[in-house]
């Protein structure tokens, strides 16, 4: 779900994040939910599907569980309950991203294992989502989901981490 909410910007900071053909994606872990290596892994790979898109600018991606996204959701889309990735597109329209992420790694372990995949994996696809919602795509009728979620498992096999969306039985962001 993207919001286009300029005040509502979750906070920035943490881990250095890794600048790789014109994006630079950051990764910030507070809470420590992640297993070691695995921030810089996503920054990795954001950072190369970055690249695919064609997109430059900044993404900073923030892991949360269940009860920090279920407040965040709250309180900027209305909705009660945990979700997996909410997108706050901060930038003008001078063609740079500037997007801070939400993923929820709770949901990433419950999705992940319905799929039949790592959690990583999970991850990336939920940044990977966010950043097409900041590139213009939609996910509100079937056609445009299911050209999204082509997108996303297209930019995901790019990167070397293979189809995800389609992988599993459920849906995804």
């Amino acid at each position: 779900m993207a919001l286009k909410d300029r005040t509502g910007s979750p906070p920035r900071g943490g881990a250095e994040g890794c600048g790789m053909r014109g994006g630079r994606v950051e990764v910030v872990d507070r809470g420590m939910r992640l297993a070691p290596g695995v921030s810089r892994w996503l920054e990795e790979r954001a950072a190369e599907a970055l690249a695919i898109l064609g997109a430059g600018g900044e993404v900073r991606v923030r892991a949360v569980g269940d009860a920090e996204m279920a407040a965040a959701h709250e309180k900027y889309s209305g909705v009660p309950g945990t979700t997996d990735v909410l997108t706050f597109d901060l930038g003008e329209s001078d063609g740079g991203l500037d997007t801070d992420i939400l993923v929820c790694v709770d949901e990433a372990g419950r999705q992940s294992g319905v799929r039949g995949h790592t959690v990583e994996q999970e991850l990336l696809l939920y940044v990977v989502h966010g950043v097409l919602h900041c590139l213009g795509h939609d996910d509100h009728d079937p056609d445009a989901a299911a050209r999204m979620h082509a997108e996303e498992d297209r930019v995901l096999a790019a990167v070397g981490v293979g189809v995800t969306y389609a992988r599993g039985a459920g849906g995804a962001a």
